[in-house]
């Protein structure tokens, strides 16, 4: 996968994704852009941030609000965060 993404941790995304904004897991890909793929806006944002915090048993940061986009950027936050 591009940026050298878990797997196990874009499935588990995926699914979340899936639940929150209504869109079928095989339309996400780690490319797709949280705001304009899925019409997501901030609390969207803030609602899937709380998700993955109780998913991964990681806490975000402010920082992490205003740098995540994409489905990527949300994969890649876990894996920072979690020091994989």
């Amino acid at each position: 996968m591009a940026f050298g993404i878990n797997d196990e941790i874009f499935e588990k995304v995926a699914k979340i994704i899936s639940e929150q904004f209504d869109v079928d897991e095989s339309e996400i890909t780690p490319e797709t852009n949280l705001f304009k793929d899925l019409d997501a806006d901030s609390l969207d944002l803030a609602d899937l941030l709380a998700s993955v915090e109780d998913e991964f048993g990681i806490e975000a940061t402010d920082d992490a609000i205003e740098t995540i986009k994409t489905v990527g950027d949300v994969i890649n936050y876990i894996a920072d965060v979690k020091g994989i």
